[in-house]
């Protein structure tokens, strides 16, 4: 069992020597920083200041780059818990139906006319003049989504009430959930902010916590909007609080003040966007172009050209936020937003068109503000707490067993090394609770060593030779080892599981933590003791 032959020997040494590689450069973590920020403007086509040129150059492209990412108790930032408004998602799904529902019985023989009528948000309630048909319309209207969607009921008198089903809510509820999270962390990371957390929390809340931001307000202008973007015909100019049929809207243009009647159908919505982007006006004043896809730039052509000298709405999240007269055919697929806006307000805009429509509104329930002060006040605190066990460990391996609690502390610096390799690599956040996962991992970790060390003990006072004392005693701990550490693991997989945020970062730094401890511990110990065996040939060993 001491003997290693050159390919495993190789092997294990690689392995540590990886891990050392790619554990550096959270050594020089904001050196490292700077250089990953100028070279992520690089590949974004942008122009580097000398400075960012100067940061470039700090640290090799040929090195490993990834770092370990600081969680929000380190290094300061926004927490946000918000609310998604899943049931917004109702209506809007049953007002997509109207269109087909209607068309759909009026093709119907014996249905006669087919009104809507007023109902409360999420319901669709349609009357038709004939209510002997009334049978015949709830077949036609259950066959344009089957029976599991849209609950069909007679309301007597030719009216019908349809609305989701419970399995259709249930659905829509984790496709709005699924969507709205996609949508956020698109948002977030195209403002420029580095590894945000964003972690779905029960049915309807979300988790934000976004580093190095140093306002709620800052995130929230970037998350907390719809950014429902659509283009429609403009009917009349109205009054506040005028009435208007089913098929328009009534709309206010946030820079004149002014209401607007629009159609309530778009021509082309913000799904028909590739691209978004601030830019600036013959005048200088920022504005924000845009360019549609395939599908989009032929209706918008279409639309353009069949109505030149009209007014046409560019709607945001229900609000008019231009009304311009179109001049000519827009073929090519591309235009310009106009409006008051400061360069930042284009350039969230741009963010958000680029990023997508949220689902559903949002409600923010809590948010918290994390000084960067305080951040590094935990890491000064959690570093020393770090450093004091090391010590501590290290130094009683030393008194203890001597030599070979050297061999221990090496095998300890490889553990280490490996577990930030491994976090760097998978992307992992360090948390202060992270922390304290690793620094509960330098205690256990020469755990192993302990156990290995005190049944060599006893196996050389059964009066055997060095290298068979040695042998037994790797192979007698072994299983005891492996017993505690998956008996750890398990405790750990709970952790993670049914734990959340700070206690998760827990879980991972421990569980990764164990399973390279076991590996220096089995192996790198026993490499070092096995070469140093063949080589000295002690007749007795004092551990």
């Amino acid at each position: 069992m001491l003997h290693f032959g050159p390919f495993k020997s190789a092997l294990i040494w690689l392995v540590v020597l990886v891990g050392v590689v790619f554990a550096l450069p959270n050594f020089f973590y904001a050196r490292v920083e700077r250089a990953n920020d100028a070279r992520a403007l690089v590949e974004a086509g942008a122009t580097l200041t000398p400075e960012q040129q100067a940061d470039l150059a700090a640290w090799p492209a040929w090195a490993p780059s990834n770092l370990v990412n600081l969680g929000l108790d380190l290094r300061g930032g926004v927490h946000l818990l918000v609310e998604v408004r899943v049931a917004d998602v109702y209506n809007t799904l049953i007002e997509g139906y109207w269109p087909e529902v209607r068309d759909q019985l009026r093709g119907l023989s014996g249905v006669n006319s087919v009104r809507r009528q007023q109902a409360e948000p999420g319901v669709l309630k349609v009357h038709i003049d004939n209510a002997d048909a009334v049978g015949s319309a709830i077949s036609a209207i259950r066959s344009i989504s089957g029976a599991n969607a849209l609950s069909v009921e007679d309301s007597g008198g030719g009216l019908i009430t349809i609305q989701l089903t419970e399995a259709e809510k249930t659905a829509a509820n984790s496709r709005t959930m699924a969507q709205s999270l996609e949508i956020i962390r698109r948002r977030v990371d195209e403002s420029g902010t580095r590894e945000p957390s964003i972690q779905r929390q029960g049915d309807d809340r979300i988790v934000i916590e976004v580093p190095g931001i140093g306002s709620a307000e800052e995130l929230l202008d970037i998350i907390g909007k719809t950014a429902a973007l659509s283009f429609h015909p403009v009917i009349r100019t109205a009054q506040a609080g005028e009435q208007v049929g089913f098929d328009e809207l009534l709309l206010p243009d946030q820079e004149s003040g002014q209401y607007f009647v629009v159609e309530r159908a778009p021509v082309v919505t913000g799904d028909n966007l590739v691209d978004s982007q601030p830019s600036f006006d013959q005048n200088g004043l920022p504005d924000v172009s845009f360019r549609f896809d395939a599908v989009g730039a032929r209706k918008f052509g279409d639309y353009t050209r069949d109505n030149i000298g009209k007014l046409f709405a560019i709607v945001l999240d229900d609000r008019i936020i231009s009304a311009p007269r179109i001049q000519s055919a827009i073929t090519g697929g591309s235009g310009v937003i106009t409006g008051s806006f400061t360069v930042q307000e284009a350039t969230n805009l741009s963010i958000l068109l680029r990023a997508g429509a949220l689902p559903a509104g949002i409600n923010v329930l809590e948010q918290r503000i994390v000084g960067p002060e305080l951040g590094q006040d935990s890491i000064d605190a959690g570093t020393v707490a770090s450093i004091v066990a090391f010590i501590a460990v290290m130094g009683f391996m030393w008194l203890t067993y001597g030599l070979y609690g050297v061999f221990a502390n090496v095998a300890l610096l490889a553990n280490v090394a490996i577990m930030f390799a491994v976090l760097s690599t998978i992307g992992a956040t360090l948390t202060l609770p992270g922390i304290a996962g690793i620094v509960l991992t330098i205690g256990m970790a020469v755990d192993a060593n302990v156990l290995i060390f005190e049944r060599i003990r006893e196996e050389l006072a059964s009066a055997k030779g060095v290298a068979r004392a040695v042998e037994q005693g790797f192979s007698r701990a072994f299983s005891a080892i492996l017993d505690a550490n998956i008996t750890t693991l398990i405790a750990v997989v709970i952790l993670f599981w049914v734990g959340s945020g700070p206690v998760r970062g827990f879980a991972v730094t421990l569980g990764i933590g164990v399973v390279t401890s076991v590996f220096t511990a089995i192996y790198v110990t026993r490499l070092l003791m096995a070469f140093y065996i063949r080589r000295a040939r002690p007749k007795t060993i004092n551990i």
